[in-house]
């Protein structure tokens, strides 16, 4: 499954690409980006199955990415420090909504059902 990671602080994103690349060898990172316009590029160029999706972030948010896309075709996690958007990531079919810091034991559930769908 090819993944790519969008988040403003780099240590998360690193955090993530460490429990990743540990303990799911069947997930390829392809990218990481750390706003709205990276991710954009990144997921245009790389066309992931799974994406791991900030919603701050400094030029936009998650959800304004996703509505950049016309024919969203992978899976989205959202990652963030905010409870307060779960009901938006439930509205665009959100496959999971993780807090920051991210629980190993969340992240491998977050997988395993990108791994059903």
């Amino acid at each position: 499954m090819n993944v790519i990671i969008i988040d403003d602080e780099s240590a998360v994103r690193n955090t993530l690409t460490a429990l990743l690349g540990d303990g799911y060898p069947d997930l390829k990172i392809l990218a990481q980006a750390a706003s709205v316009e990276e991710g954009l590029e990144a997921i245009g160029r790389h066309h992931p199955d799974l994406v791991f999706l900030d919603v701050e972030m400094p030029d936009g948010t998650g959800f304004d990415l996703l509505k950049m896309i016309p024919d969203i075709n992978f899976r989205v996690v959202f990652i963030t420090g905010h409870q307060k958007y779960a009901l938006d990531a439930i509205k665009v079919s959100a496959l999971d909504y993780l807090l920051k810091p991210v629980d190993a034991g969340e992240l491998k559930l977050a997988v395993e059902k990108a791994r059903l769908v």
